[in-house]
């Protein structure tokens, strides 16, 4: 990541805030920290991923309110899915409590979507798709597509030539 980094800007790092699920333990943490300076970090802060989340959303600068504000981060990944409740009060983010499923994510959405859309041709055109690889590689990738097009449109479309 370091050397990726490094790449994009155009310039040596050497200080970094990394981030870390916020039910990491202190070990956990340890052990990430110990993984930047091994790549060459001098690792400044670690910080949990809803905070960093909430951050890059500007909710540290967006208060019109005074006093403590209560924010849910939801972090739905590839194959886990987070919930954390923060407070952020006069800059100060405390993460209150976190919780989630290291077993549920976007893949999850996808099998579900592969699996309907199967059931559907079934339906439509009495034939079975299931056990053709290559049509199911097809669908999938369709599938995945139409589920990033839905994170930003409220309808799409899958089509697919000679399925």
């Amino acid at each position: 990541m370091k050397e990726i980094a490094e790449a994009y800007l155009g310039t040596t790092i050497k200080n970094a805030v990394v981030t870390v699920p916020a039910y990491f333990n202190d070990s956990q943490r340890q052990a990430t920290k110990d993984a930047g300076v091994i790549a060459g970090l001098n690792v400044m802060r670690i910080i949990n991923e809803p905070t960093a989340a909430a951050i890059a959303y500007g909710l540290d600068k967006k208060s019109t309110s005074v006093g403590e504000k209560n924010v849910l981060i939801f972090d739905l990944g590839g194959g886990t899915f987070d919930v954390s409740l923060l407070t952020i009060e006069e800059g100060i983010f405390e993460v209150k409590a976190t919780a989630g499923d290291t077993h549920l994510g976007g893949e999850d959405f996808d099998n579900r979507l592969v699996n309907h859309f199967v059931q559907e041709f079934k339906r439509k055109h009495k034939k079975d798709i299931s056990s053709n690889p290559r049509a199911l590689r097809r669908l999938r990738t369709s599938c995945e597509r139409a589920k990033r097009t839905l994170s930003s449109t409220a309808q799409t479309t899958i089509e697919i030539d000679s399925l």
